[in-house]
């Protein structure tokens, strides 16, 4: 939330605003604000309680360090499991317990949690099934022309509205990320990046019914592994792409925004570096010096 919210270091993280905000109890949050704590993520004041204590947009690697929930670990290790194939399409709880010699109580936390995501159908009895998801070439080919046909769009429709402080983050994030050398690329941030970039856009959509469809797909791209065999020259351009449709984005030039995503995601589809320029706008970002224009 702090990172979507572009808090800087000092800020107040107030608990019932952050329950408020995550749907959850004072009491989870007081538990994640101490663990925080422990880690100098978050620092306590007497006075005025806890505050954030680090920059988020130069600590990419928190997340990974933080614990996770037993369930949580569990999620993570079905979808890689199915990701490599060693699950069939439909699983069970008993057999995911033998699998992972995990107690029935996490299982169905893990499968519940796979199933609120939509990564996960309930089957009849005690089994569930995992859906598609883009994990193949042809499967990934179908993704692709699904976002083609609604991302756009979900900029074009009447009513779209960008969260500026969001925004404003993940462009901290994202340049954070291009200025590491390529041996230090983080892959992981940039999957973090970019789902909350696609998410960001789907968020802004005034149609519900096309936001909630973007959402649910691309829950289906957290599976570990989807951006193998994408070299970090194709991940820096994808970045610096983001950074242009950010900037029209921000200048509510929608038209063009919209145009730039088409070929954004064209790009990636394609996996094609040298077809950048093709069809594209020429965008310069407002904050180059004149002459030097950034390659879509």
């Amino acid at each position: 939330m702090a990172r979507q919210r572009g808090f800087e270091p000092g800020t107040r993280l107030p608990e019932q605003q952050i329950a408020s905000l995550c749907n959850v109890s004072r009491t989870p949050v007081r538990a994640a604000l101490s663990l925080l704590a422990e880690r100098g993520v978050v620092r306590w004041e007497a006075d005025t309680g806890y505050h954030l204590a680090v920059d988020l947009t130069a600590q990419s690697a928190i997340s990974a360090e933080l614990p996770a929930a037993e369930e949580d670990e569990l999620a993570e290790a079905i979808l890689r499991d199915r990701s490599a194939r060693r699950l069939d399409q439909t699983v069970t709880a008993a057999g995911l317990m033998r699998r992972y010699s995990a107690e029935r109580k996490t299982v169905l936390k893990a499968l519940n949690k796979l199933t609120e995501e939509n990564l996960l159908d309930r089957a009849p009895g005690q089994s569930w099934l995992f859906r598609r998801t883009p994990d193949d070439p042809e499967a990934q080919g179908e993704s692709y022309e699904f976002r083609l046909l609604l991302e756009p769009a979900a900029i074009l429709i009447p009513g779209f509205r960008l969260d500026g402080a969001r925004a404003a983050a993940l462009r901290q994030g994202m340049d954070a990320l291009s200025a590491q050398p390529d041996a230090a690329f983080d892959t992981r941030e940039f999957q973090r990046l970019d789902m909350d970039f696609h998410g960001m856009i789907a968020e802004g959509c005034a149609n519900r019914f096309v936001a909630d469809a973007l959402a649910d797909h691309l829950r289906l791209r957290r599976l570990p592994g989807i951006y193998a065999g994408v070299n970090v020259f194709r991940l820096r351009q994808s970045l610096l792409e983001h950074l242009n449709i950010l900037d029209h984005l921000e200048s509510r030039q929608y038209e063009v925004a919209a145009d730039l995503l088409r070929i954004h995601l064209r790009l990636s589809r394609n996996q094609r570096p040298q077809a950048a320029s093709r069809g594209a706008p020429r965008a310069v970002r407002h904050d180059q010096p004149a002459g030097m224009t950034r390659i879509n």
